[in-house]
């Protein structure tokens, strides 16, 4: 009687079958590996590492973020997708929370539980994923209320929604269709952000901004206004601008911009508006989170000092 033995697996050129050389153990079994030697190699000390149960990375190092990712989506099975944190950095969002997890969509049928640093979510509003360099992605805009929708810190939020917002990576009405057809569960912060930019407050610097505008007590001003001059030139755009005193106050600093020339049109644009006589009281983000009464004191302060002198020759009004 003849013996049919399976033929021995190359393991050397075995990570090249799976992406990130991540391989299902069941797919392993298939190729002709037993439980018992698949088990042997994962040992400590063994070449192989189990980071989740059924899911095998076929090299002993710790697991980098890209075998993580694929080892979620592993985990998940057919028609899975990265959402949430995970998928925002892939789009490339670079204010982001820490976050250990790695967050995955899967259609609302299919029966998979979360197990280890993999958090799966079923799903009837299943998206088109993208595909970013071979890994499946949720659209940005559903990955970013994913991610907020399971944090608990209004500013993490507000920076992470503003990076996409400010660099036209997706807009306002994406993500509040995003937010609108999704579950009302961990939705309070995230529609709280939504909504200001909504409203056209679209940095997070303008919302602490905004909180510290109306704690004070002082008068509402006109935000992201278009200021002209007496001629009618456009001297550029307040964040915040006060026309019956000449007032332009900016929260800002070279952080808020991805580079620096960013910012040298922000100290360009204010140098312009002091030439034109108007007062401009310029903030750093971290002293109006850390110490928001100076930062109102210095705004009263300034309010006081253009009223012993006709406002500047400046308006917000682009028609007139």
């Amino acid at each position: 009687m003849r013996v049919t033995r399976r033929p021995l697996l190359d393991h050397a050129n075995l990570r090249e079958r799976f992406p990130g050389g991540v391989a299902p153990r069941a797919t392993l079994v298939a190729l002709g590996m037993s439980h018992a030697a698949i088990s042997r190699l994962c040992r400590p000390g063994g070449p192989w590492r189990r980071p989740i149960p059924g899911v095998v990375v076929l090299a002993n190092n710790a697991p980098t973020r890209h075998q993580r990712n694929w080892a979620a989506l592993t985990h998940a099975g057919r028609n899975g997708m990265l959402t949430g944190v995970a998928a925002a950095r892939l789009h490339g969002i670079v204010r982001l929370p820490p976050d250990t997890r790695v967050h995955v969509l899967i259609p609302h049928e299919r029966r998979v539980a979360s197990r280890g640093f993999a958090t799966i979510e079923r799903t009837i509003h299943l998206p088109d994923p993208v595909a970013i360099n071979g890994v499946p992605v949720a659209p940005l805009a559903r990955a970013l209320v994913d991610a907020a929708r399971r944090m608990d810190s209004l500013r993490a939020i507000r920076e992470m929604i503003a990076d996409a917002v400010q660099r036209r990576l997706c807009t306002p009405a994406e993500l509040r269709r995003e937010l609108d057809q999704g579950s009302t569960i961990g939705s309070a912060l995230p529609k709280i952000v939504i909504s200001e930019m909504e409203r056209g407050v679209r940095a997070a610097a303008d919302s602490w901004a905004a909180r510290a505008v109306k704690r004070g007590g002082l008068p509402a001003p006109e935000w992201n206004a278009e200021v002209r001059d007496d001629t009618g030139a456009v001297l550029g755009t307040a964040q915040a601008f006060w026309p019956n005193v000449g007032l332009a106050w900016e929260v800002d600093s070279p952080d808020f911009h991805l580079t620096s020339a960013g910012y040298q049109a922000t100290t360009s644009r204010l140098a312009r508006f002091t030439s034109a006589g108007i007062v401009v009281v310029q903030t750093r983000p971290a002293r109006l989170l850390r110490n928001p009464d100076a930062v109102l004191g210095d705004l009263r302060q300034a309010f006081d000092r253009p009223t012993s002198r006709p406002p500047p020759a400046a308006r917000n009004d682009p028609d007139t």
